[in-house]
């Protein structure tokens, strides 16, 4: 089939940040038109994976609270092998036992669930890029993203693996080079679900848009701001005392839903500075923004050794 072997394959599931995050309108699908910048991080939650002969895929760790029907990464990889049977891009016969187009997958889980770094959707990605080239099926960056975009709007980035401005509900990307600062992101003792925030009727819809005929490079992201931070600050007390404290020390704003809260420094040390000081109770990381995900040089690497 190909060079790859029996062992567990190591693959980094990066966190994302919403450098910002206007709603410019909502579709008649339910769906909001958004315009954001999403930006890596170089903290990452750990998927392991292995071949196995048949079609069965094998979460070896679930998730405390989630059903492993509904977990993304098991949602990813059957969508995948489900494309690949339905579509022959691999001929799958049952008296083929050398076909490996099952998996057993490891999860070490770090990103916070109900943080708005889109862990669930970089699990997803990651899943449908390594299963893409260890079952040999070889399909497209543009492939894999129409299929990750089922699963939820920030999927396609993670695919893609660069920073970029986006529009639509995630999925129009242009890529952009934000400056690659250290970051301070912490989070309160509350996860905030993502529907309830866009479903919420006093959720702001209708920011002006930013044109795409300016030049996004010199765009000021510290004049736009998180369309979802006004409300969430409203509904939990918890990030809107967080996110005072926080500005008193560097510029600060939320991530996605929430209930993250990102704040930007120059230097590594200074981001660890404010890290000790940050009250009892508050879980917290510093991690570099970079503009190209730590997954891709893996991918390469995989390629490289499937050849």
């Amino acid at each position: 089939m190909n060079n790859i072997t029996d062992q567990f394959y190591s693959f980094p599931a990066p966190a994302k940040l919403n450098l910002f995050l206007h709603i410019i309108g909502q579709r008649s699908d339910g769906y909001h038109q958004l315009q954001t910048i999403f930006q890596f991080l170089d903290h990452s939650d750990t998927i392991d994976i292995k071949l196995t002969e048949g079609l069965n895929i094998e979460l070896l760790t679930p998730i405390e609270g989630v059903l492993n029907e509904d977990n993304l990464i098991v949602r990813a990889a059957q969508l995948l092998q489900n494309y690949i049977i339905e579509n022959k891009i691999i001929n799958v016969s049952p008296n083929d036992q050398q076909q490996k187009l099952g998996a057993q997958i490891k999860i070490t889980k770090i990103l916070p669930m109900g943080g708005g770094l889109g862990g669930g959707s970089s699990n997803a990605a990651t899943i449908l890029l390594a299963l893409n080239v260890l079952w040999g099926a070889n399909l497209s960056l543009h492939k894999l993203s129409e299929l990750g975009l089922s699963l939820g709007a920030d999927v396609p980035i993670f695919i893609h693996g660069f920073s970029a401005f986006a529009e639509g509900v995630g999925e129009e990307l242009t890529a952009v080079s934000p400056k690659e600062s250290w970051f301070l992101v912490s989070k309160p003792d509350v996860s905030i679900s993502t529907a309830s925030v866009f479903t919420d009727p006093q959720l702001t819809r209708n920011t002006a848009k930013v044109n795409l005929s300016d030049d996004i490079t010199k765009l000021d992201i510290d004049l736009c701001h998180n369309d979802c931070q006004t409300l969430v600050i409203k509904r939990y007390p918890e990030v809107a005392k967080l996110l005072a404290w926080l500005v008193e020390y560097a510029p600060s704003r939320m991530t996605g839903t929430g209930a993250c809260i990102f704040s930007r420094f120059d230097t590594e040390q200074e981001a660890c500075r404010i890290q000790s000081l940050l009250p009892d109770g508050i879980m917290s990381f510093v991690a570099k923004g970079v503009n190209i995900s730590p997954l891709r040089n893996v991918m390469n690497n995989l390629v490289t050794l499937q050849k």
